[in-house]
């Protein structure tokens, strides 16, 4: 098979996540026109992280896309605990914001746990919150972390079954390997989660029918760690003398896979347009 005949293998997060940001559009403007009700985000970036700043800036310019407004609360690194509190505090209570987003990481003083508990479940966009992480758990997905719901979308959307195969994951964090693990069971696929105390990592990938990724280790997944015809989503990134790497080893592995995430243009623009969507769900909700 020649180069451009991989191409076809290519899972296109940017196609993708303009057709769901098309469908939120239509029903932004449908709610607007109904109830006369604008969705609105706040998103809350504390400090001067630059890659925070970055993503908080891409959350916007897609909010502009979509017709939902979107408010920047921008505080400074030395914000107190009872400061961000109160600010999330007064967000839970305005009618007009449906959806509030806390990037993460917080500065190292500041308690990131009790921050995300502090919000609305109902406004919880990023689906971070216990109490949408517990309905998760019981197969009532609502508000839940927006990569792995683009995991999923883009699973139905390529038409891959999922009930019945080996789904594995590599990275048990909260935000990416535990919700993901939840959604594949719920979905009555057979799932194994691996991390970094994982003895012999290979045995599970090489069995894998689906593998998820996401260690931000570059390249830690090599050809002859994955099965012939293997679905792969790589969720990883790492920055290098200004490139842009996944976990996966793209160019060796998209020669097994039937179909593989790129990084960039994967699941980056798939996990922004849920985001899109679950503050449209919040709205209509409300």
């Amino acid at each position: 098979m020649t180069e451009e005949n991989y191409d076809s293998r290519k899972i296109d997060g940017r196609s993708l996540s303009k057709k769901v940001e098309e469908q939120v559009k239509q029903g932004v403007e449908q709610l607007k026109a109904e109830k006369g009700i604008i969705p609105g985000l706040a998103t809350i970036l504390v400090g001067e992280d630059p890659a925070s700043k970055m993503y908080v800036r891409l959350k916007h310019k897609a909010c502009e896309r979509v017709g939902i407004h979107a408010e920047d609360h921008n505080m400074p690194e030395s914000t107190t605990q009872e400061e961000l509190m109160e600010r999330i505090r007064e967000l839970n209570l305005r009618e007009d914001i449906h959806g509030i987003l806390l990037q993460l990481p917080l500065p190292g003083h500041l308690d990131d746990k009790s921050a995300m508990l502090a919000i609305d479940p109902a406004k919880d966009a990023d689906g971070f919150h216990a109490y949408n992480m517990g309905k998760l758990l019981i197969g009532e997905e609502g508000l839940v972390p927006c990569t792995p719901k683009g995991v999923i979308r883009a699973l139905e959307e390529y038409n891959v079954p999922i009930q019945g195969k080996h789904a594995v994951i590599v990275g048990h964090s909260n935000v990416v390997g535990k919700p993901m693990a939840a959604m594949l069971v719920n979905r009555n696929a057979t799932v194994s989660v691996c991390h970094v105390f994982t003895d012999d990592l290979k045995k599970f990938t090489l069995d894998a029918d689906i593998l998820v990724v996401g260690t931000g280790v570059k390249h830690l997944i090599k050809a002859d760690m994955v099965k012939e015809g293997a679905v792969i989503f790589d969720v990883g990134i790492t920055e290098e003398n200004g490139k842009v790497y996944g976990d996966v080893d793209f160019d060796n592995v998209v020669k097994k896979a039937s179909l593989i995430t790129p990084v960039p243009g994967g699941v980056g623009p798939m996990t922004i347009a849920i985001l899109m969507e679950h503050v449209l769900t919040a709205a209509k909700n409300a």
